[in-house]
């Protein structure tokens, strides 16, 4: 659920303790989140992969836009998709997870929780399709 700001940021040594602790680019709050065993076995495996301190190497906003572009022609996906479209991603399932929206709101980052609330309005909408799938009986 990072934006891509942070992303392109993220050091190894900002990662303690199984936490990631940062400080955001836009908002520029310190946060500490803790990782998943998931992705500490990532971060782990990505530690070995690079000769430097950052955790991605990700050169710049248009390369980063171009690798995207590719992953999402190979996978055959025809809707546009945006980087952004994975924090939006994140939000939704932890709202479906039944995580609650106060905490969502802080693994985002959102200074607002009005921000957060437009993802539980999404949740909201997929509730309200499930129940007209159902049959008339």
């Amino acid at each position: 659920g990072l934006r891509i700001s942070d992303i392109r940021s993220l050091t190894f040594n900002k990662i303690k303790d199984g936490y990631l602790a940062y400080r955001q680019t836009k908002t520029t709050s310190p946060e500490r989140i803790k990782l998943s065993p998931n992705a500490l076995e990532i971060l782990k495996e990505q530690k070995q992969l690079v000769n430097e301190n950052k955790i991605f190497n990700l050169k710049s906003k248009e390369y980063i836009f171009y690798k995207l572009r590719e992953w999402i022609e190979k996978a055959g996906i025809k809707k546009h998709i945006t980087f952004h479209c994975a924090r939006h991603t994140f939000a939704t399932l932890c709202l479906t997870y039944d995580i609650d929206l106060f905490t969502v709101s802080k693994l985002l980052g959102h200074q607002d929780i009005k921000t957060t609330q437009i993802y539980a309005k999404l949740i909201d909408k997929k509730k309200d399709e499930a129940i007209d799938k159902l049959p008339n009986l």
